[in-house]
């Protein structure tokens, strides 16, 4: 595949893991607020799956993309102050996922051992849930600025 196809490709791939993202949060969400029973647990961990390929659509496009010599180069990034501020946001999504994702985890653990899951921190789950599909919107518009060229540092 040729550069500019490659490209076209991976910013496609980039902007579907974004809507994905939002799709699954908004999923797992609408689940957290509801009954936790065994239908409830299945529909929230059924949308963490997909927040988590989402993620894993988006890290690695976005890699690609950075850093993989098919998009403006590595010259460009570093130099935009919109692309710190994505990735500092980027940072604070992994630092609120770290909580609930362990928790998830966990509660698959539990279930796959016939035990039921402390669904205690749901409310909590739901509010970082909230929070993290704000911050993944804010990316969108600090990709869309960063991607027009504004916000470069001085040089």
């Amino acid at each position: 595949m040729s550069g500019p196809a490659l490209s076209a490709v991976l910013s496609a791939l980039h902007l579907l893991a974004m809507g994905l993202g939002l799709v699954s949060l908004r999923g797992r969400g609408l689940a957290l607020a509801g009954p936790l029973d065994a239908p409830g647990r299945q529909q929230l961990l059924r949308h963490d799956n997909a927040w988590g390929l989402a993620a894993a659509l988006w890290v690695g496009t976005g890699l690609a993309r950075a850093f993989g010599g098919v998009e403006k180069g590595l010259d460009f990034y570093m130099a935009s102050g919109a692309f710190h501020l994505k990735m500092g946001l980027f940072a604070l999504v992994l630092v609120l996922e770290l909580w609930p994702m362990i928790t998830f985890l966990r509660w698959r653990f539990d279930i796959a051992c016939g035990r039921e899951p402390d669904t205690r921190r749901a409310r909590a789950f739901l509010w970082i849930n909230r929070v993290e599909a704000v911050v993944v919107v804010l990316m969108v518009f600090v990709a869309s600025f960063m991607a027009r060229g504004l916000g470069m540092l001085p040089r």
